[in-house]
């Protein structure tokens, strides 16, 4: 059947948004309406005609509210075969119902307080609602189901067009969505429920999301690809971003997007990161975002030309002035200064993006990687803050070791092996994505005397231990200081002598920090 009347609808929504206007258009088509609770006072409050669900089961609502639709009538109004089953329903007293409008409880916006306790969760996990979205969804080719305010638009039109019917393919792309919003609502009560009962891994993993955006392409121009949000996310994400202006974001925008977010949010000072192919081409901390900026681009202008900048203050009429005619793709702040928006509006093409909660310490979920057949699953890399211990006869001065804590946070968000060459708080040189140490170690170089920036005097960070001595030998040669790495290598002492030979202070964090 293509077309289906509709001639009762069950109303039972949380978001009241628009219900009013669409109950009234259903009226206008001769439709009952049945509804609950809350509701069904919007409703009568509104003077659109309405009949209580448990007026018409005749069955009341009990445990303050708990059971107020699971009941056979109801249940078997919205699943039975129109085809086949009209009879037996007829002989059960039970009439159909052919449209479904159910949102429901809002359990990702109650858990996303991080105060929200057990009890409160519990009381807002829907049952009747997925139970009717499910119930519709599978009778679809008879039931149509919306789950969603913003589709109202497109429900009232369509009731226009077809005199009160609905279409079987809106019909079907309708019950798709109910099936994957059901399944997401689930995998969030299942998530929140392990990560309160401190179980990390599951038997079973369960993953929800909402779609953001669709996207032109994926990776590259012949994948398809599309945006998702995780609802249980709690701090910064792109996902909740206000575009202020600029074209659409692309997959790679939103990859490299994340990995720039991630590092700017490693430091309270006022800081920027630079990054194209998720790797940094520079970043710094300074006393204000404009010197940040500066000397984050210094550290290779030209692989920067085309990537993406992130800052952890406001962007600024003065930052606008000094990017001047610098082409990034995007550009991450937690906001904009009109002034800095309306300097930036002549690059038409520009993405601008303003971060809500960057302030908020990130939490949520796991780090997953897809592979084939398969998912890992693992915590995400929180570390940066683990103990020192000075292996070398020399102590690092105070301001070496300022300069390593910068070094050590930035070194974890590049790709391994990693090696990353630091003056103060800022970058001057970076290795990445080697097959060997000692090969990082001399791309670090090669790009800081690229941009001429110096290497005497400056710091070196590595995101493993060193297997062998050939790398401090070559931090030495490019005239670094200081020096710090994880340790743990069998040939520890032979690395911890080579750095006492040339004069070099070595500290060991005790872990690792690859990222492949």
């Amino acid at each position: 059947m293509s077309e289906q009347i509709i001639r009762r609808a069950l109303l039972s929504v949380w978001d009241k948004t628009g219900i009013v206007d669409l109950a009234r258009d259903l009226v206008a088509h001769n439709v009952e309406i049945l509804s609950t609770g809350g509701t069904m006072r919007t409703l009568m409050d509104a003077g659109v005609p309405v009949t209580a669900v448990k007026d018409w089961t005749e069955q009341p609502e009990i445990f303050s509210g708990r059971v107020k639709t699971l009941h056979p009538k109801l249940e078997g109004a919205i699943l039975y075969r129109r085809t086949d089953q009209a009879d037996e329903a007829a002989e059960l007293g039970i009439p159909p119902i052919d449209l479904v409008v159910v949102n429901l409880y809002p359990f990702e916006a109650v858990t996303a307080d991080p105060e929200c306790d057990l009890a409160r969760a519990l009381e807002h996990i829907d049952i009747g609602g997925p139970t009717m979205l499910r119930a519709a969804a599978k009778n679809h080719t008879h039931v149509a189901v919306c789950i969603d305010p913003t589709w109202y638009g497109d429900l009232r039109a369509e009731l226009a067009d077809l005199g009160g019917a609905t279409r079987a393919s809106t019909r079907a792309r309708w019950a798709r969505e109910a099936f994957g919003r059901v399944s997401a609502y689930d995998a969030t009560i299942a998530s929140w429920l392990a990560a309160q009962a401190d179980e990390p891994f599951p038997d079973r993993i369960a993953l929800g999301g909402s779609k953001v955006q669709g996207l032109r392409y994926g990776e590259n121009p012949h994948q398809r690809a599309a945006f998702y949000g995780e609802p249980s996310w709690q701090g910064p994400t792109l996902a909740r971003a206000r575009q202020h202006q600029g074209k659409a974001l692309s997959y790679n925008n939103i990859m490299d997007g994340d990995a720039a977010l991630a590092m700017v949010l490693e430091f309270d000072e006022p800081s920027a990161c630079i990054i194209k192919h998720a790797n940094p081409c520079g970043a710094a901390s300074a006393r204000d975002v404009e010197t940040a900026y500066v000397e984050a681009l210094a550290c290779d202008s030209t692989s920067a030309f085309g990537g993406i900048l992130a800052i952890n203050r406001p962007f600024t009429a003065e930052l606008a002035q000094r990017i001047g005619k610098h082409f990034f793709e995007v550009i991450l702040a937690p906001a904009f200064e009109p002034e800095g928006l309306e300097a930036m509006a002549r690059k038409k093409n520009l993405r601008l993006l303003s971060v809500p909660d960057m302030g908020v310490a990130p939490s949520g979920g796991f780090f997953l990687k897809r592979v084939a057949g398969g998912l890992l699953v693992s915590d995400w890399d929180e570390g940066g803050v683990e103990e020192r211990q000075v292996v070398t006869k020399r102590t690092p001065t105070d301001e070496e070791l300022r300069g390593l804590e910068f070094a050590w946070r930035m070194c974890k968000h590049v790709k391994s092996n990693a090696i990353l060459l630091a003056q103060g708080t800022r970058t001057v040189g970076i290795g990445a994505g080697q097959m060997s140490r000692v090969d990082a170690s001399e791309v670090a170089v090669s790009k800081a005397a690229k941009a001429g920036l110096p290497t005497a005097g400056s710091v070196l960070a590595s995101d493993a231990f060193f297997p062998f001595r050939d790398g401090l030998d070559a931090a030495a040669a490019a005239g670094c200081t200081a020096v710090i790495q994880p340790g743990g290598s069998k040939r520890d002492p032979e690395v911890i002598a080579a750095a006492d030979e040339h004069g070099i202070a070595m500290v060991f964090t005790g872990t690792r920090h690859f990222r492949h």
